[in-house]
C-alpha cells in the first residue's frame, strides 16, 4: 500500500508527465507552422511517449490500490525562437523531469517503499536516454547553424524516427 505522501507525489508526477505531453505537442505545432515536418513528427512521437509515461504511473497507482487524483496542467510555452531553441527547451524540461524522478526515488527510499523503488528504476534509465538524445540533437543543431541543406537533412532524419501517425 502506498503512503499518503507517496501517493500524492505519484499523482503529481502524472501531472508532470501529462504536461510534458502537452509541451512536446506545442513544440510539434511550432515545427509544423515553421515547415519542419520531420521535427514535428519527432516531437509528436515524444508527446505520445510522455502520455505513456503518465499511464505507467497511473497504472502503478491503481496496482497498489491507490487513488488517482488528476491535477490541473499548466499551459505550455507555444512560441520559440528557432529549432535550436525547441531542443534546448526540451533538454531543460527533461532535466527538470529527471529531478522530479530523483525526488520520487528519494522519497521511496525514505518510506522504505521497495516496490516503488523498483518501478522508478525504469524511469531513471529512461531519463538518462532522454537527456542524451536532446543533447545530441542540440549539438547537431549548433553545427547546422544557418545551413538550410543541413537543416533539411536533420529534419528528415528526425522525421524518419517517427512512424507516420497522421490520420486521414
Amino acid at each position: 500500500m502506498l503512503s499518503d505522501k507517496m501517493l500524492s507525489a505519484l499523482n503529481e508526477q502524472i501531472k508532470e508527465e501529462l504536461f510534458s505531453e502537452y509541451l512536446y505537442l506545442s513544440m510539434s505545432a511550432w515545427c509544423d507552422a515553421n515547415d519542419l515536418p520531420g521535427m514535428a513528427s519527432f516531437l509528436k512521437l515524444k508527446s505520445e511517449e510522455e502520455r505513456a509515461h503518465a499511464m505507467k504511473f497511473y497504472n502503478y497507482i491503481l496496482d497498489r490500490d491507490g487513488k488517482i487524483t488528476l491535477l490541473a496542467i499548466d499551459k505550455p510555452q507555444s512560441e520559440f525562437n528557432s529549432f535550436l531553441d525547441i531542443f534546448e527547451n526540451q533538454l531543460k524540461h527533461e532535466q527538470k523531469i529527471t529531478g522530479t524522478i530523483h525526488k520520487l526515488y528519494a522519497l521511496s527510499v525514505e518510506e522504505k517503499d521497495y516496490a516503488t523503488q523498483v518501478m522508478l528504476q525504469w524511469f531513471i534509465e529512461e531519463q538518462v536516454e532522454e537527456e542524451k538524445e536532446a543533447k545530441d540533437i542540440i549539438q547537431q543543431c549548433k553545427k547546422i547553424g544557418d545551413n538550410e541543406s543541413a537543416l533539411f537533412l536533420l529534419d528528415d532524419r528526425l522525421g524518419s524516427q517517427a512512424p507516420n501517425t497522421e490520420e486521414n
